[in-house]
């Protein structure tokens, strides 16, 4: 299937590696100039590096990265310095840590909600009205199944997500809607990333088990009996992005291999 989008400009968060690497690759191989933005200077040039030599010369994409945390109002200056305006915009910020409530004062709030819904909110209202004007946006938020089915180590997550999850349920249904652009939640179950691998490994500590005993274990919660590869949440995203979406907005679509038992 063409998407549809081939030419397009598309802003990825996180996109050096994981969930938003997956996105970036998807969206690449289709065509899509991709700009990369992510906090580690060396991974994301290897990994911008990889995708210009595996799809640049068969896709004519363009493919720039900029090292930048874009959950900071200077990086978000330094990324739009280089490309003010985009078609599709993911945004992808690393989850806040896991722990206790009674542990997180005021600062560890404000920090996951400023990662993980403020940032996201800037991001679209510094793009979608060029969208609007253009007649076609897309814009993918990348948030977590904690959304759907709330963990309670994961409350930070919890709360910060789900605040912008409420945001976007409203502003995905203004006017925006009838120009063309569409804004949706990607929610991420078990994914194999460095951040699965990180609580494995705490956990492993923890407990004396193995990592891939623990691992295993995970996976027979799944229907699927498998974590998912980064490769499929991405070629997802950019179905998300593509021409064919363009009456799906203002969704949650969860990709977690049957975890979450609810009908709705």
């Amino acid at each position: 299937m063409d998407l549809g989008i081939a030419g397009k400009w598309a802003l990825v968060c996180g996109a050096s590696k994981g969930l938003g690497w997956g996105c970036a690759q998807a969206l690449v191989q289709e065509g899509v100039n991709v700009l990369m933005v992510a906090r580690g200077a060396e991974q994301l040039e290897a990994s911008a590096s990889k995708l210009i030599a595996e799809y640049v010369d068969s896709t004519r994409a363009s493919v720039l990265f900029c090292a930048q945390d874009i959950t900071t109002q200077a990086g978000r200056a330094a990324v739009f310095a280089m490309r003010r305006d985009f078609d599709i915009v993911v945004t992808n910020a690393g989850g806040p840590p896991t722990g206790d409530f009674r542990d997180w004062d005021r600062g560890a709030w404000i920090k996951a909600v400023d990662a993980n819904m403020l940032t996201p909110i800037e991001l679209i209202k510094a793009t979608v009205d060029g969208m609007a004007s253009r007649g076609f946006g897309r814009i993918v938020n990348i948030t977590s199944s904690s959304v759907k089915a709330p963990i309670d180590v994961l409350g930070l997550s919890n709360g910060a997500r789900s605040g912008l999850t409420g945001f976007v349920a409203g502003v995905a249904r203004s006017p925006l809607a009838a120009q063309g652009v569409t804004i949706n939640n990607l929610l991420p179950g078990v994914f194999d990333t460095d951040r699965i691998k990180t609580m494995l490994e705490a956990n492993s500590q923890k407990t004396g088990q193995s990592v891939e005993a623990l691992a295993n274990a995970r996976r027979q919660g799944i229907p699927a009996k498998r974590f998912g590869t980064p490769q499929e949440f991405g070629a997802i995203c950019a179905f998300l992005c593509s021409v064919h979406a363009g009456y799906i907005t203002g969704q949650n679509v969860l990709a977690d291999g049957g975890a979450y038992p609810g009908t709705f």
